[in-house]
């Protein structure tokens, strides 16, 4: 077996345009891409690629999926066999095994840390908002910073007591086991004494790509200079910072939208921007970028713009960093604020318009910038000229397109008033030495071969089935909107807040109800399970799933032809989004499939009283008169929305 922690970094690395683009040719058109399919001829393109999402679809043939699901298609090979071909792909290990009681062990270990670091947001953020410490000290220092309450409940920002050990004595209170609170760093454990690790701290939740709690950032309010200004979650089996970017989880869709990623340092630098509208910004939580981050951001766009502070000495330190992004293939800018200022403060001193402006007017082009940089400081200094002149050409030589690097080294040789073959016979030697060092990955080197073997399952789903257009829209709110928040949590009352998710589970379990269609009902189930091991659900727990029928319907219903709730369009109300109308779309869905269950009952009822004898005839007319009413109920309920 392939471990679960390897399955899910292949998925995650795996950008689904690059491994699309292996097999065809994509043209962007807007956030997506498209292109001929390769599953079936056509001349007008209809297949989709969507980036955030990480889904392909065709709207001609009707095949969709994620990038395992692709490769699976379009190589004829098996589910395990694709995830190899993608591990070779982009240089994983894998190391398969048999599936042990150590496995399963270590699998129930990351689910109950997730557990553990879910509770501890939750407690944290509460204890900002609805505490008295919390809002003396904690709420004070925020709205001290600038910061309002809009942003702080975005990212879920917390306070942890000033206790010893307050919040442990609650995690252990409400269930959670000691092994993992100190597994995930949130309890630190002093011979037999427990003690809270982020204690009197603003704490800044960190998310994983699907929104799960994975670690955490905490500042002092301390004034203390031998107190750690800030302190981090320690890497576990849940975390590893190297592989994570504060932000990306709320800046996706706008880095998507607006095909630009803001680049960051610290997790204040990313609340300011999102507070003065610009959403597409993540932070890098003061550690060194690594492949891994930038590979992350790349699946959503290709151009990235650095956000540097006045700092001069901390800027040539972390240029040396950007090599890496241009080796990505990624179009590097780097913008400078003025001396004295960083993201955070420029932004605070700012309106939106001003902001974006300056933003839009300063950035630069990260080789011509680092070109101007070290040419001025080296200047007259030959042996300094020598060095300044190989570190370009080394940052020039990781660009992968040919063309691109031309171009560089055609500028680069102009501000430095070199030839040109000077340039290019050297980052062509610098290229020839990286190349000798990597491993070659391919198909074939994957260690297996193409197998004629249906890789996509049929779906069973009939289109003109009422019931099971009544079930597919149930299932497509529950795909896309899951873990969007219908009612809010309520403070004082304790009560937590209630997702697209939690309420649909809710009411089909409380009228005891189970959907016909099989695959939907395995996708109600699989939410079912996610929930009661305290797992918010999103979009990637379905489109990332191992069987490949749900991952395939999930491609289909987050895909762009199923955008707008049927519902909404029949009532013609399409100045608002979907999403603004979830909390009287979702309950009107939910009403109108039982209506229509009933309405179907009805019938079935009335066609056996015609034919039933004296005493069945009294029962089934007790059984008529109630679902009668029944339905009378809920069309009241439903008003005016005939929905189908």
């Amino acid at each position: 077996m392939i471990d679960p922690s390897t399955i899910e970094r292949i998925i995650d690395t795996a950008e689904i345009t690059d491994v699309v683009q292996d097999f065809i040719t994509l043209k962007k058109r807007g956030v997506n891409y498209i292109g001929l399919c390769p599953f079936h001829n056509e001349k007008t393109p209809s297949f989709t690629v969507s980036p955030s999402k990480g889904i392909f679809k065709c709207f001609g043939c009707g095949k969709g999926g994620n990038s395992v699901n692709f490769v699976m298609e379009h190589e004829h090979i098996s589910w395990k066999e694709a995830l190899k071909y993608l591990a070779g792909k982009y240089g994983i290990e894998i190391v398969e095994k048999e599936s042990t009681d150590e496995d399963k062990q270590k699998q129930d270990e990351r689910e109950s840390m997730l557990l553990a670091t879910g509770f501890a947001q939750r407690y944290y953020t509460n204890n900002l908002v609805n505490t008295e410490e919390g809002l003396a000290v904690g709420m004070a220092y925020m709205k001290e910073r600038g910061f309002r309450r809009p942003v702080i409940d975005k990212f879920q920002i917390g306070y942890s007591s000033a206790g010893w050990d307050t919040f442990t004595n609650e995690a252990v209170k409400n269930g959670y086991k000691t092994e993992y609170l100190e597994k995930t760093g949130l309890t630190i454990r002093k011979g037999e004494r427990l003690f809270d690790r982020f204690s009197g701290r603003i704490i800044f939740p960190v998310h994983s790509l699907s929104g799960k709690v994975l670690a955490f950032g905490a500042r002092t309010l301390k004034q203390d200079k031998t107190t750690a200004k800030y302190l981090n979650s320690p890497e576990s089996e849940i975390y590893h910072k190297s592989k994570v970017l504060y932000g990306l989880f709320f800046a996706r869709n706008s880095v998507t939208r607006n095909d630009k990623c803001y680049l960051v340092e610290g997790y204040t630098d990313v609340l300011s921007l999102h507070q003065s509208g610009i959403e597409n910004v993540v932070a890098s939580s003061g550690t060194a970028l690594s492949a891994d981050q930038i590979r992350l951001i790349k699946r959503f766009t290709k151009n990235i713009t650095v956000l540097f502070d006045g700092d001069e000495a901390g800027l040539k330190a972390s240029l040396r960093g950007i090599d890496l992004i241009l080796e990505e293939g990624m179009n590097v800018k780097i913008l400078t604020f003025p001396d004295g200022e960083d993201p955070d403060s420029f932004a605070k001193k700012s309106n939106s318009e001003q902001l974006l402006e300056y933003l839009n007017t300063n950035e630069l082009d990260f080789v011509l910038f680092k070109t101007r940089l070290l040419s001025d400081e080296a200047k007259s200094d030959p042996v300094k000229k020598s060095m300044m002149i190989s570190d370009i050409v080394r940052s020039v030589a990781k660009i992968p397109d040919r063309i691109t690097r031309m171009v560089y080294i055609k500028e680069c040789a102009a501000i430095l008033q070199i030839e040109e073959k000077v340039l290019y016979r050297e980052s062509d030697e610098i290229r020839r030495k990286n190349a000798e060092r990597k491993l070659n990955y391919s198909f074939n080197d994957s260690g297996f071969k193409s197998k004629k073997e249906s890789a996509q399952p049929s779906v069973a789903v009939n289109p003109l089935n009422e019931r099971d257009i009544h079930e597919k829209e149930l299932i497509r709110l529950l795909i896309n909107h899951g873990a969007k928040e219908l009612f809010p949590s309520d403070g004082k009352t304790g009560e937590d807040a209630v997702t697209v998710s939690d309420f649909i589970i809710n009411e089909l379990e409380r009228d005891e109800l189970a959907l016909s269609n099989p695959v939907y009902n395995s996708i109600i189930n699989e939410c079912k399970h996610l929930i009661e091991r305290n797992i918010i659900p999103t979009e990637k727990n379905y489109s990332n799933h191992s069987d490949t029928v749900i991952s395939h319907i999930a491609a289909d219903m987050l895909s762009s032809s199923y955008d707008i709730s049927r519902i909404w369009k029949r009532k013609e109300a399409y100045v608002e989004t979907e999403e603004e109308k979830l909390k009287e779309l979702v309950p009107a869905t939910i009403l109108a499939y039982k209506s229509f269950l009933v309405r179907q009952e009805l019938k079935e009822t009335e066609e056996k009283l015609r034919e039933a004898g004296n005493e069945e005839s009294l029962l089934l007319q007790q059984r008529y008169m109630i679902l009668k009413s029944t339905n009378i109920k809920l069309a009241k309920q439903l008003g005016n929305r005939i929905v189908f």
